[in-house]
């Protein structure tokens, strides 16, 4: 799995890799920006309007619940852009990844599989249809994992292994689905759930890491085409015609 992730860091510099690196810079940052702002003025409202409106649904017994929340909520506002970016980025690299997974994969399969036949693209509507589940799944769970944040410690090791869990789950899957139907790679994935997860947390600690994090669509996927490879094992119908299958341990 080390082998993996050594082989994911150092193919993210390689000219082919470049070029995809910043496309995938540039569109997490317009994300970024335009999620911030959208959170920072839902926010807001939620602060002020926001409060009376949920009050006046739910009765007078949740007025205490509803302050400490708007007052939790005002705090995230102050914050903007930055809370968002923060708060949003694995949700954001997640989507990111769904228009970028093939080329990436594609050139980690060429280099280090040269003996056997590279993944079948999936349909663009297939990766950001994934990409869109994914992010909108990671919202809801860091949704429900953000009140352990005001707890010391619990908050960063919650979103921590959430992230894991997700992010893991997703370039795993997208990497197996370029060889095997969407429901065969979701068993394969469950099968091999502790794995996927371990190597969740590799994904997780890249996508904690300011600024470096931009290119988690890069390292989380190249990382997952080692692992499905690994995982899959010798497989004779991915041979090319003609090729002689070397080792790429």
């Amino acid at each position: 799995m080390l082998d993996a992730a050594v082989k994911a860091l150092s193919q993210m510099l390689s000219a082919p890799m470049r070029a995809i690196l910043w496309k995938a810079i540039g569109l997490s940052l317009v994300l970024i920006v335009v999620a911030g702002i959208g959170l920072q003025r839902l926010l807001t409202w939620f602060a002020g309007s926001g409060e009376a409106w949920i009050e006046a649904s739910l009765g007078p017994d949740y007025h205490t619940a509803i302050n400490v929340l708007a007052w939790i909520i005002s705090i995230a506002a102050s914050l903007g852009i930055v809370f968002g970016a923060v708060f949003l980025m694995p949700a954001i690299t997640s989507f990111v990844a769904s228009f970028f997974v093939d080329d990436i994969a594609d050139h980690v399969e060429r280099e280090h599989y040269p003996a056997e036949r590279v993944g079948t693209a999936l349909p663009p509507g297939v990766a950001v249809m994934e990409g869109s589940k994914t992010a909108l799944l990671t919202i809801l769970v860091y949704l429900v994992a953000l009140p352990f944040v005001f707890l010391a410690g619990a908050g960063f090791i919650v979103f921590f292994i959430a992230t894991a869990w997700l992010l893991g789950r997703e370039y795993f899957e997208l990497a197996a689905m370029r060889f095997r139907p969407p429901a065969e790679a979701k068993a394969m994935r469950k099968q091999n759930s502790a794995m996927v997860f371990t190597a969740g947390l590799f994904i997780a600690a890249f996508v904690s890491i300011p600024i470096v994090n931009l290119a988690t669509p890069l390292f989380g996927m190249a990382f997952m085409v080692h692992m499905h490879k690994r995982l899959s094992g010798p497989r004779p119908e991915l041979i090319e015609p003609g090729r002689i299958k070397v080792p790429t341990t």
